[in-house]
């Protein structure tokens, strides 16, 4: 068997597809188009980095665990690091590879592409759907009574349009997009550092990096108010993995894809512990309450009435950008699917501007349910909750679908471990250390009520993948596939 090489020739084993420098198919079938420049790539990275739950969900985190939150986002952030490290050498070691799931299926079996790819698809659906509903709230609070089904039809509406004429497009919305949350948060940051350097006096108290320990100390909730802290950080990192979606589409990879993923560190140090340093120095942190947008808070608290109206639009667009994210990946996912024969051939299909216009709109039609979901009553909130740790629980699932992936990478392909540019720092043993911090996660979500339920209602899922996987697995074409990837096991030569 010919294995892959670093330069992207396909072996007779593998499952992608082989493709060109510049995406075009050498046996004529769809391929995507290299339309993100760097400055798309790096923007779209930050923008995976920066989840919608820094802006919405860091008050109910600050409450619960207090200033022990800037080493959750700490622990968190480095320990994501390693999964993108890990995906980044995986799909620079066959530039074939369009997306994670792809790598999934030619490593670990055909069986992984089809769980990968329809998880993450599933993912992406669950959050947009509560975009669309933080969305249409927001909107609700910037004009009161507005019928609240308007702003989430015309979300839905204009990102269709923005994705469909072509890659750069949705390149540069997401470039906006990410600049003004970047921009937001820098100002967030230079405010908060002026009114502690200038003593600001508030109801609370004056404001003084002493906030931080002054109120209980670091850790005020103990191990267990840490360890709740997690349970709801880890939503804000999903989208982190994002640039990994859009590797197909991505001009000249070897480059773009490693800067977007070193620079992570620095993004989660300034963007997350950085502004929740302020934060937290500006009001202590007894003040934060669930519900409520500390960043929309503290420039209030200023004096900064336009401030805090223009906050209120940065969070109206940075649940627009994730959403924006999330129809763009599930639907390169579902045409990668499509062309695997793991979803209808209908979302295999290109339109002339080499977009996956059919996959664009099954994607924009599910989250139209949000739309539905925002009559469902004063439950909503409770609801919403349940689902994002859902999702959260599953881009866990593919996050360790990506860690499988590089420990049968370095065992049957080692030339190519070797010849690889950008290794993944720590190799196995920050594997099985991420490993073991997944796990502990999955502990955290079982110490709450609404965590557990949600954690047990996640097989549900897989349950389902299973029965269709047992179905389809029965056909011609994957047949042929599981066998072709039988046939490159026992022709590998395993390394001890």
């Amino acid at each position: 068997m010919t294995k892959l090489t670093p330069s992207g020739a396909a072996s007779e084993g593998s499952t992608a597809r082989p493709t060109g420098p510049d995406g075009i198919g050498q046996h004529g079938e769809p391929h995507l188009s290299r339309g993100l420049s760097n400055r798309h790539i790096q923007l779209l990275a930050i923008g995976g980095a920066i989840g919608t739950g820094l802006f919405m969900g860091s008050g109910k985190t600050i409450s619960v665990a207090g200033p022990s939150v800037i080493f959750v986002y700490m622990i968190i952030g480095f320990m994501l690091f390693f999964v993108m490290r890990a995906m980044g050498e995986l799909l620079l070691s066959n530039l074939n590879y369009k997306t994670f799931s792809d790598f999934a299926g030619d490593l670990l079996g055909p069986w992984a592409a089809f769980f990968t790819g329809w998880t993450y698809w599933f993912c992406w659906v669950v959050t947009g759907v509560a975009d669309v509903v933080a969305i249409a709230g927001y909107a609700d609070t910037l004009w009161p009574g507005i019928p609240l089904w308007i702003p989430g039809v015309a979300t839905i509406l204009i990102l269709l349009a923005l994705n469909l004429p072509t890659v750069k497009a949705f390149g540069e919305v997401e470039f906006w997009f990410a600049l003004i949350k970047i921009v937001a948060i820098l100002a967030l940051i230079v405010t908060g550092l002026v009114m502690i350097f200038s003593g600001f006096h508030s109801p609370a108290g004056t404001a003084s990096f002493g906030n931080l320990w002054q109120h209980g100390g670091l850790f005020p909730k103990e191990f267990m108010g840490f360890v709740a802290g997690f349970q709801i950080a880890v939503f804000a990192f999903v989208g982190i993995e994002l640039v990994g979606t859009a590797a197909a589409e991505t001009k000249n990879p070897e480059r773009n894809l490693p800067k977007a993923i070193n620079a992570i560190p620095v993004r989660v140090g300034l963007f997350y512990v950085g502004a929740l340093v302020i934060l937290m120095s500006v009001t202590p942190w007894t003040e934060f309450r669930a519900g409520h947008s500390p960043f929309i808070g503290m420039f209030s608290l200023a004096g900064l009435g336009a401030a805090a109206t223009l906050v209120n639009l940065v969070v109206l667009t940075s649940a627009m950008s994730s959403a924006n994210s999330g129809i763009y990946s599930t639907s390169r996912m579902v045409f990668g699917l499509a062309q695997e024969g793991d979803a209808p051939s209908v979302f295999g299909r290109l339109s002339s501007r080499k977009v996956p216009r059919n996959a664009l709109f099954l994607s924009c039609t599910l989250l139209l349910s949000g739309v539905v979901l925002l009559y469902a009553g004063k439950d909503i909130g409770t609801a919403f909750d349940m689902v994002t740790t859902v999702s959260a629980v599953c881009f866990m699932f593919v996050w360790s679908i990506i860690l499988a992936s590089y420990l049968v990478y370095r065992k049957r392909r080692p030339e190519l471990h070797v010849a690889s540019t950008y290794k993944m720092p720590g190799g196995p043993v920050m594997i099985w250390a991420t490993y073991a911090f997944f796990a502990f996660l999955v502990w955290a979500l079982t110490t709450q009520p609404d965590t557990l339920t949600a954690l047990l209602v996640t097989p549900i899922w897989f349950a389902i993948l299973t029965v269709a996987w047992l179905v389809l697995r029965r056909s011609p074409l994957h047949q042929a596939r599981i066998a072709a990837h039988g046939d490159a096991l026992r022709e590998d030569t395993p390394v001890a």
